[in-house]
């Protein structure tokens, strides 16, 4: 379990355009609340105000959806370029203040503040370690990426996000099962399926 003077930040990755979605998914919503808004709520419960929400794509809508003060907001004007833009810009903009990064995305709309928790509790407070959701035979976000990955965080691009540093050989790796973060939403069927979701 990390020092209680260690500093996370979750990072909720909203930038994208949302191609498949036809219209801006981060200001879709599910049970009345957007998705973006979902997300940074989640957060929040679990970090308080150590939240940063990374926007880009049609960043006026997204910001009017968020309908928070809550945490600090990035915008990326690279966010064509894919996922890897918008970590790289969050990693560069509090690496310094930060000893662990929280990544999360914006459409997955079941994963809970308790999961987030678990994640933190789960990390040694190690430098680096990094500890990853498992769903559907698969590793991915939310994922904790702890200092030693700031780096590589950094000089990411394109659309390849920080998967590739999962199997990296230079840090260890710690996994939480999380089933339901295998549920994201990229079409507006996802969304009206997931309005039925048992839970």
């Amino acid at each position: 379990m990390p020092e209680p003077a260690q500093k996370l930040f979750a990072v909720v990755l909203a930038a994208g355009r949302s191609s498949r979605f036809g219209s801006t998914k981060q200001a879709a919503k599910l049970e009345q609340v957007s998705l973006v808004r979902r997300a940074i709520d989640t957060a929040a419960s679990a970090l308080e105000d150590r939240v940063i929400t990374v926007i880009g794509h049609d960043s006026a809508t997204v910001i009017q959806a968020m309908d928070t003060d809550s945490g600090f907001i990035i915008v990326n004007e690279a966010y064509d370029e894919g996922l890897g833009s918008s970590i790289a810009a969050a990693a560069r903009a509090c690496g310094a203040h930060a000893d662990a990064l929280l990544l999360l995305l914006a459409d997955q709309a079941l994963v809970t503040d308790e999961h987030l928790r678990t994640l933190i509790d789960a990390w040694s407070g190690n430098a680096d370690e990094i500890v990853a959701t498992a769903y559907n035979h698969s590793l991915g976000p939310p994922v904790l990426m702890p200092r030693a990955t700031f780096s590589d965080l950094r000089a990411l691009s394109g659309d390849r996000g920080a998967r590739a540093l999962l199997s990296d050989d230079r840090f260890q790796l710690k996994t939480v099962r999380f089933e339901a973060a295998a549920v994201d939403i990229d079409t507006p069927e996802d969304l009206r399926r997931l309005a039925q979701y048992p839970g």
